[in-house]
């Protein structure tokens, strides 16, 4: 029974000053700041998801889920991260005989909050979209800007300084 209790205390011990020690290392963790590079891809002008590769301060694969209201969840292995992005300013044109539309806007972002690894996170920037299209036709032969697109190619790139806990 002697044993069994001075193991115990052996244990509890051990488990203070590994706890201890934990504590110490955590407290003196300082957070992570840098530049983060998002860049989403998607072929398809119908879904309101993009793929999406973050790079920088972490670096992880993801999915891009468009909400309303100009808003944002980027969903990663390890958490997600949320943003608010303003509407994008810039040029657009089609051509009504070779049903090709080109888009090209930029505007501005803020990182709204994050969960699980992304807990905390905070930052803004810049980003840049480009749409490279090419526009159904209807019945008669002319280009509809009311069908979904044959072909879609988007591509968004977006960096900014972002502070991770």
């Amino acid at each position: 029974m002697r044993k069994i209790i001075t193991s115990a205390a052996v244990a509890a011990a051990a488990a203070a000053v590994l706890g201890g020690t934990g504590i110490a290392v955590a407290g003196t963790h300082s957070a992570a700041t840098g530049t983060e590079n998002f860049q989403l891809m998607s072929t398809s002008a119908t879904s309101s998801n993009s793929s999406i590769i973050a790079s920088g301060v972490f670096t992880a694969p993801g999915v891009d889920h468009e909400g309303a209201h100009n808003t944002a969840t980027f969903t990663f292995p390890n958490g997600t991260v949320t943003l608010k992005h303003s509407r994008g300013t810039g040029t657009q044109s089609f051509d009504p005989k070779t049903c090709l539309l080109t888009l090209n806007q930029h505007g501005t972002y803020n990182l709204t909050g994050g969960t699980g690894s992304y807990a905390g996170i905070t930052g803004s920037g810049k980003y840049q979209l480009s749409i490279l299209a090419i526009g159904a036709r209807n019945s008669a032969g002319k280009c509809s800007q009311a069908k979904p697109p044959v072909a879609f190619h988007q591509v968004i790139n977006a960096s900014g300084p972002v502070t991770l806990p």
